[in-house]
């Protein structure tokens, strides 16, 4: 009697589907909680670790996949708490947001946190992340 490959293939894709989309919660999860213990969102975790030089909101708003009208609120909780500011760029047109010294202090800070204890560099050697990110590579390419 003949396999079904076609139902073996898909089994095999939905039990990979779910081990990926497993390691991507938990990514969320871990990184919230980093966030967290620097009293912020994940959101606005990932726009502080954006902001490693003076950023256009357009472009933190296409790092967190969002539309600008939502970074508008992300930089005011920041300015609001003293995180960051806004700053006028070179072309008068563009509004910046930049790190205040709080904010820089809580980047490095929270990028060292992040850098350790990441699903990723937590658990994977440099070895094994390289050929992870070539797989993810061929996935997206």
């Amino acid at each position: 009697m003949a396999h079904d490959t076609g139902q073996e293939t898909l089994a095999e894709a939905h039990e990979l589907s779910r081990r990926m989309l497993q390691v991507a919660d938990l990514t969320r999860s871990v990184f919230g909680a980093l966030a967290a213990e620097f009293d912020l969102t994940a959101v606005q975790a990932r726009a502080v670790l954006r902001m490693y030089e003076p950023t256009p909101m357009r472009a933190l708003a296409e790092h967190l996949s969002c539309d600008a009208s939502n970074v508008t609120g992300i930089a005011d909780r920041l300015e609001q708490r003293g995180f960051a500011e806004r700053v006028v760029g070179s072309d008068r047109r563009v509004i910046l947001l930049q790190l205040t010294d709080r904010g820089r202090r809580t980047r490095r800070a929270l990028a060292e946190r992040v850098g350790a204890g990441s699903v990723v560099t937590a658990k994977l050697s440099p070895t094994e992340r390289r050929h992870l990110g070539r797989l993810l590579d061929k996935m997206l390419g």
